[in-house]
């Protein structure tokens, strides 16, 4: 398969595989203290605000036939890109380590094969499977497993949402703005990764519009599945979850298959990000000791607060993805020739700043939309300020 003849439908069907997880589903869960109606319109608007910037960035991909990473050079320069590409690497291993605890965790409460580390060893195998085939040779064998989890998820939705019965007490509290941003925080984890896929389409604009399109369908679906299944059981534990809806095996088929198409994501990205950083490593050599790293830290190291986690990285990839739409979309500037744009960086940081305060302070609308309005704002107007001249950065 040539680069430039990578399939709609495969496409569409790695971003379905990657929007359903036990991840999104368990974010859903989070969402049950605002009640059915609010919890809904908290993951539609989350889900809107975050997508747009997602289409956006695979846009800028599909446009340019470059990698997420080589896509930052051109607002951040050749240099200056190194920072998120290191940034993304850790992300994407951290998010490895969760996802892999996370299923594993699941998956030993449904069937205990003796503690979590040995379903970590599992998912771990297949998710180094995944990457070892490359996209390249995994069409079929991705279909397949989409497939199936489309059914199985289909059956979980059924039993869930389909229960009688009133909703419990989670027990919990939560603003609508930290809903929403929650809400917005996991397509936004998708933000760094999205180019990697769209960079090989026939059909430039369809297939970031596909993509962004199913990724967004169905992680609605995951977070409205969980956000049911919380107020009708009153926990977040997905394992909880899908015994109580009577999926035995199929429930364990979902937490693995889930598991492994997501994460094979998150490794093959990283793969890509790391051979930005280091050319003379192969992607798919660091995609398997990225693998293989996050399984070992998914088995020693105690799990991290899930939600701090998606706010750091929506902290950090929100006013990139702002500065690079407003480069791009608005600006038309391109600053890939230079070691480091000083004017964009100095921004980014700027609204890694203001995301945190607005964390703080609070928001309707969460952090994600104000930050990335008022980047994009200054984005504008400093490049008003300077004449629109392109010297920000030192040529390489």
């Amino acid at each position: 398969m040539e680069e430039n003849r990578y399939p709609l439908f495969s496409n569409a069907m790695v971003w379905f595989g990657a929007a359903v997880s036990i991840a999104e589903i368990m974010t859903g869960t989070l969402l049950a203290p605002l009640g059915l109606k609010r919890g809904i319109f908290a993951l539609l608007l989350g889900h809107l605000i975050s997508c747009v910037p997602l289409f956006l960035a695979g846009l800028i991909g599909a446009q340019t036939r470059k990698s997420a990473m080589e896509t930052v050079a051109l607002s951040f320069g050749c240099k200056g890109a190194k920072l998120f590409s290191a940034l993304n690497v850790m992300q994407l291993a951290g998010w490895t380590a969760v996802m892999i605890a996370g299923g594993a965790a699941a998956a030993s409460a449904m069937l205990d094969l003796g503690g979590d580390w040995v379903w970590c060893l599992i998912i771990g195998a297949l998710i180094a499977l995944w990457s070892a085939l490359g996209l390249k040779r995994l069409g079929a064998l991705n279909t397949a497993a989409m497939a199936l989890l489309f059914a199985l998820s289909l059956v979980l939705s059924y039993r869930v949402l389909g229960a009688g019965g009133a909703p419990a007490d989670t027990g919990a509290a939560l603003s609508f703005g930290e809903a929403v941003e929650l809400s917005a925080a996991m397509p936004l984890s998708w933000l760094p990764l999205i180019a990697d896929y769209t960079r090989f389409a026939r059909k430039k604009a369809l297939t970031a519009a596909v993509s962004t399109a199913v990724y967004c369908a169905a992680s609605c679906w995951m977070y409205g599945v969980g956000l049911g299944a919380a107020l009708l059981t009153g926990t977040s534990e997905i394992a909880s979850i899908l015994l109580g809806a009577g999926l035995g095996f199929a429930g364990l088929l979902i937490v693995v298959l889930s598991t492994v198409t997501t994460t094979f994501l998150d490794v093959y990205s990283a793969g890509v990000s790391a051979q930005s950083l280091w050319g003379r490593v192969k992607d798919r050599t660091a995609s398997l000791a990225v693998c293989a790293a996050g399984t070992a830290l998914a088995i020693f190291t105690p799990g991290a607060g899930f939600e701090s986690f998606l706010y750091l990285i929506g902290s950090v990839f929100a006013p990139m993805i702002a500065i690079q739409i407003a480069d791009r979309f608005l600006l038309g500037r391109d600053r890939a020739h230079c070691r480091a744009d000083g004017r964009n960086l100095a921004l980014w940081a700027v609204g890694f700043a203001l995301y945190r305060a607005m964390m703080a302070v609070g928001s309707p609308l969460g952090s994600t939309l104000p930050v990335m309005a008022a980047v994009i704002l200054l984005c504008v107007i400093t490049d008003k300020i300077s004449g629109g001249k392109k010297h920000a950065g030192k040529t390489a």
